[in-house]
């Protein structure tokens, strides 16, 4: 597809990071893809199991969103409002396409939003059934400071800024490792006009 630019990624503890891999334009189409996404599934404010607000707002879009509420993290069929998922926009499946190197398709697009307050505390990825199908993340908008820790909690970490049009693929032997965002550079992108920073993670659910 125009617009993607598969380039030699950089190796950040075995997750495969694509700077730059998004043009501009593009971005800019995915935007307004998201827009018809939200409007059929509106952001939400998630909170932990234990009843502790996350700094992000979410949705979803393919067969499946990810839900946290104080029933757990889990995956679900609908959106909290009771309606399905809208389908993943085909210009964000032409990013898998391009770096996933996976046989199958993702089977949902997490949505996160980030104002200058919010961020993401180091976690896994492991609400999935399958770990052989990686996660591929892109960032859109503001900058973020992306830490990388190990397959345990605890022990060195290593920390990226990621721009608009970033692209990680976590595989293999770095799907499971412990990440996080630990801020995002308010206004460092002009992508969205009120500031702020989207990031999608495509996942294979079952």
């Amino acid at each position: 597809m125009d617009g993607i630019q598969v380039n030699t990624p950089l190796d950040l503890r075995g997750m495969r990071v694509f700077k730059g891999l998004v043009a501009p334009t593009l971005q800019s189409e995915i935007v307004e893809d998201l827009r018809d996404v939200i409007r059929a599934a509106p952001l939400f404010s998630p909170v932990t199991p234990s009843g502790k607000p996350m700094s992000v707002r979410m949705t979803s879009a393919g067969r499946f969103g990810w839900v946290s509420d104080r029933g757990g993290y889990r995956y679900g069929a609908v959106h909290p409002s009771g309606t399905p998922w809208p389908l993943i926009p085909p210009r964000i499946l032409a990013i898998w396409d391009a770096v996933s190197q996976a046989a199958r398709q993702p089977e949902c697009c997490l949505i996160n939003f980030y104002d200058e307050h919010a961020r993401m505390g180091i976690h896994q990825d492991r609400d999935e059934r399958d770990f052989s199908q990686p996660v591929v993340s892109v960032s859109l908008g503001d900058d973020a400071l992306f830490r990388v820790g190990n397959t345990v909690r605890g022990g060195k970490t290593e920390s990226l800024w990621l721009q608009s049009g970033d692209v990680v693929v976590m595989g293999g032997d770095a799907r499971l490792l412990y990440h996080g965002i630990d801020r995002v550079k308010h206004g460092s992108s002009r992508l969205l006009a009120n500031a702020g920073r989207i990031n999608l993670t495509m996942r294979v659910v079952t």
